[in-house]
């Protein structure tokens, strides 16, 4: 592995993958291909197709495959937009701006849409707008936006429709929190406002106010691209890509290096990282071997076990994961574990809590989301059900989305839900199978062969001629030869018609027709 903390960058033709590996494990993957690069982070300049009063939502047209969805509460009026325009990062707490006397300052923001807003009351078919899309299209919905665009740095997120300041509830010193509230307070324009990130923890005033500004020249630009638009949609502004996307937001104090495998790329990492953390530009590697960069680091056997629909664990228990389009069902057994005592009961529980880890690093790895269902193995006394629900948000503490978790039932389900944000790396990396069409079944041979006599029974009057020729997949025709061969001369004397089978090796094994002859 490339060291216990690190990022691995593959550079290949039309595609780049991102390995980021904490602790000697592969905890991350990111895949950006050129004809599908996600469209999250980038603002459009959009036009409403279809306003929906039932649902409080809207449909925009931002130049995607599929119109982006808009709910009423993420939308700022035009007016106000208009006037912005002329003049999420982790969790934060809201702060409001008050004078020396107590008064509230006045706020350079948008006026904040309810949910009880009527949406024709801010929106109509026809009107174009600006957003920025908060999730990329997942399976068959669009992609969701937003008009509060947030515009990202490497310490501080802007908000140009929002006058507020968040501080990242990951730094948890209070003293340190005041001190970068006052530091921001310092240095942001009047318009807008800021959330401080993570890793501005330690900054002084004047790096933070270069990351400020920096984010505030955007903006201006997002502004005047806006102006000079001519017609909607277009494209205002595109967020980086994923090569100086992840140096951004996850280079951080924890991550020890860089190696990519691209001269090109390497040059452009350095140039990027130099213009705000220079004294780490020495920790960007250029990997020079002969075999492929995640041959080299045992990435690539590690991605093929860790998306293997059966998950073993180390002591001989394993999980199966199951992902279908309304949950993901994650199955826990004790498979060979025996456990070292008697005792049936510990040996579920010590099952159950090496299960948790293995389901919080395969959650964060295989970036599911939504629903999701534990089924757990079932265990009596209530001291360990609560001790594996524990154990469970313990390990969720490293995942960067945002989990909910309801408490383990006698059952031993755990119902939880992950925010999603972007499509599952399955769903990325895989597609249904076009022999099944992403069932995982088939029907039997023996079930086709009795379709076959019974849609000849259905046909046999409108076929021509005194012969009958099934033309079927080879293994169905060596089956209806054989195991249904009684069954195939009753159908030939009860029909008065003679049965020719004919396989056809490029026939599906589900796929059979009729013919007179």
């Amino acid at each position: 592995m490339a060291g216990n903390n690190s990022l691995v960058i593959n550079v290949d033709i039309a595609e780049t993958r991102v390995a980021l590996i904490e602790g000697g494990s592969i905890t991350e993957l990111f895949v950006e291909r050129e004809q599908d690069r996600s469209p999250v982070g980038n603002v459009y300049l959009g036009k409403v197709t279809r306003v929906l009063p039932g649902m409080q939502a809207a449909f925009i047209d931002i130049s995607l495959d599929r119109a982006a969805f808009l709910h009423v509460e993420d939308v700022v009026p035009q007016e106000d937009m208009d006037n912005l325009l002329s003049g999420e990062e982790e969790e934060e707490e809201e702060h409001s701006h008050e004078e020396e006397n107590g008064e509230p300052k006045p706020k350079a923001q948008a006026r904040r849409v309810t949910r009880a807003t009527p949406i024709r009351d801010v929106l109509k078919e026809g009107q174009s707008l600006m957003v920025q899309v908060s999730k990329g299209p997942i399976g068959t919905k669009g992609a969701r936006v937003t008009s509060h665009v947030a515009l990202p740095g490497r310490y501080v997120v802007y908000l140009p429709t929002v006058d507020h300041i968040g501080i990242s509830k990951r730094i948890g010193n209070d003293q340190e929190r005041r001190r970068l509230r006052e530091a921001i307070e310092a240095v942001k324009p009047p318009q807008g406002g800021f959330i401080v990130r993570t890793v501005a923890t330690g900054l002084t005033k004047k790096q933070l106010k270069a990351d400020v500004g920096y984010l505030v020249k955007q903006w201006e630009q997002v502004s005047q691209r806006k102006s000079e638009v001519k017609s909607a949609p277009a494209m205002l502004y595109e967020d980086l890509d994923i090569t100086l996307r992840v140096a951004r937001d996850y280079f951080t104090e924890n991550i020890d290096k860089i190696i990519i495998d691209s001269q090109s790329e390497y040059e452009r990492l350095r140039s990027f990282i130099g213009t705000f953390l220079p004294e780490r530009v020495n920790d960007v590697e250029f990997y020079q071997g002969r075999d492929p960069i995640f041959d080299e680091y045992g990435i690539e056997d590690e991605i093929a076990r860790a998306l293997s629909r059966k998950v073993p664990l180390s002591s001989g228990g394993y999980l199966i994961i199951d992902q279908a389009e309304a949950l993901t069902a994650i199955d826990v057994n004790t498979g060979r574990f025996t456990g070292k005592g008697k005792d049936v009961e510990e040996t579920i529980y010590q099952t159950n809590l090496e299960a948790v880890n293995e389901i919080a690093y395969q959650l964060r790895f295989r970036n599911i989301g939504g629903l999701i269902v534990l089924d757990f193995i079932d265990m009596e006394r209530p001291k360990n059900r609560d001790r594996v629900y524990k154990a469970l948000i313990e390990a969720l503490k490293k995942d960067r989305a945002t989990t909910t978790i309801t408490r383990i039932s006698d059952l031993g389900l755990i119902e939880m839900t992950r925010k999603r944000t972007r499509e599952s790396l399955g769903r990325t990396l895989f597609e249904p199978c076009f022999f099944c069409d992403g069932t995982g079944q088939l029907q039997s041979k023996a079930t086709i062969c009795h379709e076959i006599v019974r849609q000849i029974r259905r046909e046999k009057d409108s076929l021509p001629g005194y012969k009958v020729v099934v033309n079927a997949h080879p293994a169905i025709c060596d089956m209806l030869k054989r195991e249904h061969k009684v069954a195939l001369e009753e159908a030939q004397n009860r029909f008065t018609r003679q049965i020719v089978v004919k396989p056809h090796k490029e026939y599906h094994l589900e796929q059979f027709d009729l013919k007179g002859a």
